[in-house]
């Protein structure tokens, strides 16, 4: 509803206009109008920043594992960093693509939570020339006349398969701090605008990693299928929920030890005696332990002193009274 100006108030705004002290043609500052971000009905969002963020910390770890594996394959230097980590839909990924493109496709062992899309991974060409002429033997330096369209030969793809398939092998040991995981290399699409591997619209999440030779730049694209990553983060919530409820048991687990048997010696005293008198003592010889008789005695759990007390009998049984406890648990 409306505000409603008195009378006076009407005056007042009446004569600041006439004084000049109310700008009438002066548009209302804007810049305290706080913004809002538009909400995409069409496109919204599956995967929250916290999930993008425990996505770009497994591919940060997955990063400086192939760095070094890449470093002691090709003996050189290289970088390699995330530089996104991105939720979209196929197609955006899909039309970057071009006909000379090489895709390799892999798959999850968890066949209930891979779910009919494959993961795809993508290299671009000159650093896969760069990476395969180091494998050869030469230095990798780019072809300056080397055309944006250039195919890979049989042979260089079967030097690729062997090569990504080893990169591939590796990525489930990032995901270890949340999920086993194991990923496998399954075949290579040469040509990836032929074939539709992944419905358009469905929703995908790329992440992106810079490689950085001496003499080449390029960038490693995964293309990670919402539907599996769904299923992945559904077991690794089901898994941290187990070991919350775990640890509600804590007073069942303590009733189960309160059935345990110990083991409780009883010590008199301690005194030294040489072992010739050892060897001659017979029954009903006294040794000497050189304290009072009313002395208390002490109770050993686990080699530990627990409890001191006072010898007696209970139910014309000998019997310790428990005195002072020494250990606290």
């Amino acid at each position: 509803m409306a505000e409603v100006l008195s009378q006076s108030q009407i005056d007042a705004l009446l004569n600041a206009a006439r004084n000049g002290e109310l700008d009438v043609d002066k548009p209302a500052d804007k810049s305290s109008e706080q913004k809002y971000r538009k909400y995409d009905f069409y496109s919204p969002r599956k995967f929250t920043k916290d999930r993008l963020k425990m996505l770009n910390s497994i591919f940060e770890s997955y990063a400086r594992v192939i760095n070094s594996r890449i470093n002691a394959l090709l003996h050189t230097t290289c970088e390699i960093e995330v530089d996104s980590v991105e939720e979209q839909r196929y197609y955006e990924f899909s039309n970057a693509l071009t006909e000379s493109d090489v895709l390799a496709l892999a798959k999850i062992d968890l066949e209930h939570l891979q779910g009919d899309d494959p993961i795809l991974v993508h290299l671009d060409t000159p650093v896969v020339l760069s990476m395969l002429d180091r494998l050869m033997g030469g230095e990798g330096d780019p072809d300056p006349i080397l055309s944006s369209d250039y195919n890979l030969t049989d042979l260089e793809l079967n030097m690729y398969d062997d090569l990504i398939r080893d990169m591939i092998s590796i990525l489930g040991g990032s995901w270890e701090n949340y999920i086993s995981l194991k990923f496998e290399y399954t075949r290579t699409e040469v040509n990836p605008t032929l074939v539709q591997l992944i419905g358009y619209d469905e929703t995908v999440v790329i992440v992106g990693l810079n490689i950085k030779f001496p003499n080449c730049t390029g960038r490693m694209s995964l293309c990670l299928p919402g539907e599996m990553l769904t299923n992945v983060f559904s077991e690794i919530s089901k898994s941290n929920s187990r070991h919350t409820t775990g640890e509600d048991k804590s007073e069942e687990i303590f009733d189960t030890l309160r059935e345990s048997e110990l083991e409780i010696v009883a010590e008199l005293a301690r005194t030294r005696i040489l072992l010739s008198d050892l060897y001659h003592l017979n029954v009903g010889d006294v040794v000497d332990i050189k304290r009072p008789k009313d002395s208390p005695i002490f109770l050993n759990i686990g080699g530990r002193r627990w409890f001191d007390g006072r010898m007696g009998t209970s139910n014309k049984q000998v019997a310790v009274k428990i005195g002072e406890t020494y250990y606290k648990a």
